[in-house]
């Protein structure tokens, strides 16, 4: 016999357990469904664990590259890595047990196994020992995220051949890798083994690094990236990954030549494809597009009224905010609670390199190609009192301006802990504040704000320590 809900959420990364506690707060009846883990991706082997990795690299690279600049010296130094991962586990552990803790608190039923739509209104919950339990649910939430992308051709055997999954639990370095692909992924994982002394070579298609960031940002992590002694071939297509007896081959080409890269370990890290198959979603009459995402409309809900989705499965923004701001607003519509419609374009987006690196909006030349006249504020952290005295002043702010009505279009930023910058300059936006109240609002000093603030004179025409 079907248990019935009111809501069924399938998946339980960032964007399906927020709409199931967001769904419970409005009186409707839960239940959570996930065929591996509570916290998804994000905080098992993607979000925190990887933050977790770069902090210890942080203090790895001060300690093996900078130790002279704080007053250290050692005699023998040893950086123990799977101590970082050890670390890194523990604090993933103790995130998805807060999330096991919010789904009690909340009276939702979790069920761990693999869902299947039966029927518009009912899944088949299948777990690992074999039994299934049948759901009935008045609307169904598909939120079960995405995985690596990689050419079925290149063999990912979690050893030589990676994908973040694998890399993230590794607790042995490798001596040399090849990171395919310069986005979030790829550019984290070069900053935390770099950081350990690990020969790291990048190879990306396009003809920048962070290809989706503003040209000015690539350019600038390219710099950095270089001072660290990673290795960055762009405009490269690779042909073929071999793993070989000692490591791997990745064969790379540009302008019709060829040259084969050798490394003990190659990380793929090229894009992210939907979880929408094996669901049995066609099935049920869910239009899913060419490129396998669940097509959904403002509301979050698909073709078929009473099912939604959420998240990395839609290919909206693939961020775990912004999934879980999905799931709330999705939560919202079906509990028929005042909600607001979501902006892409202008969500915050965050890069945790070294570097970090922290945009939302358009970049400088997306404003231009739509025919806008901007105004650009600019301020580098090289003067800022805060950024001196951490020692990390490369980088700089970057606001974009609508000079005709002041708006804002959008900012890039890249630098010491720019992503904790971003709040303040999308809530501006969402507000409809122009540079000129940002520049007005007073920023304590000496801080890393401070060059929000200065930026934002600049765009407003008045720069004061620049």
């Amino acid at each position: 016999m079907a248990e019935n809900f009111d809501v069924v959420v399938i998946g339980a990364g960032p964007a399906g357990y927020v709409a199931a506690i967001r769904a419970a707060q409005l009186k409707q009846k839960v239940a959570i469904v996930d065929k591996q883990w509570l916290g998804g991706v994000c905080l098992n082997i993607g979000c925190i664990p990887s933050k977790s990795l770069l902090k210890n690299a942080d203090v790895a690279h001060t300690l093996r590259e900078r130790a002279k600049d704080f007053g250290f010296s050692f005699d023998n130094l040893k950086l123990d890595y799977s101590v970082a991962v050890k670390r890194s586990r523990q604090n993933s552990d103790r995130l998805t047990k807060g999330v096991a803790f919010l789904m009690k608190k909340n009276n939702i039923t979790v069920f761990m196994g693999e869902a299947k739509f039966k029927a518009k209104d009912t899944i088949n919950v299948t777990d690992k020992d074999g039994k299934a339990t049948e759901l009935k649910a008045k609307n169904i939430i598909v939120a079960t995220g995405a995985s690596a992308a990689v050419p079925p051709v290149w063999k990912v055997d979690g050893e030589k051949v990676v994908t973040y999954s694998e890399a993230i639990l590794q607790e042995k370095l490798p001596k040399s890798v090849v990171v395919i692909g310069s986005g979030a992924i790829g550019v984290e994982f070069s900053t935390i083994w770099s950081a350990y002394g690990v020969d790291v070579t990048i190879v990306e298609m396009l003809p920048r690094i962070v290809p989706l960031e503003d040209e000015e940002i690539s350019k600038e992590l390219d710099k950095e990236f270089k001072k660290r002694g990673i290795k960055v071939m762009v405009g490269h297509k690779v042909e073929s990954v071999e793993a070989t007896k000692t490591g791997v081959k990745v064969k790379v080409s540009a302008e019709g030549k060829e040259t084969t890269l050798e490394a003990d370990q190659a990380l793929v890290a090229i894009g992210f494809r939907p979880n929408s198959k094996g669901l049995g979603l066609e099935e049920v009459g869910v239009k899913i597009n060419d490129r396998g995402f669940v097509e959904i409309n403002e509301k979050m809900q698909t073709n078929v009224p009473n099912i939604w989705a959420v998240g990395d499965v839609t290919g909206k923004l693939m961020l775990a905010h912004v999934g879980s701001a999905m799931g709330i607003v999705c939560a919202e519509h079906i509990g028929g609670h005042e909600t607001v419609t979501l902006d892409y374009e202008m969500m915050p987006r965050a890069t945790y390199s070294h570097p970090q690196i922290a945009s939302f909006g358009m970049t400088e030349a997306q404003a231009k190609e739509r025919g806008l006249n901007v105004k650009v504020g600019r301020f580098p952290f090289q003067a800022n009192g805060k950024a001196l005295g951490l020692g990390d002043y490369g980088g700089f702010v970057k606001i974009l301006v609508d000079e005709k009505y002041g708006e804002l279009l959008g900012a890039s930023m890249i630098g010491p802990e720019v992503t904790e910058l971003l709040p303040e300059l999308t809530l501006a936006r969402m507000m409809e504040l122009t540079p000129h109240e940002i520049a007005r609002n007073v920023h304590a000093h000496p801080t890393l704000s401070e060059a929000l603030m200065e930026a934002a004179h600049g765009a407003d025409g008045s720069p004061i320590h620049l």
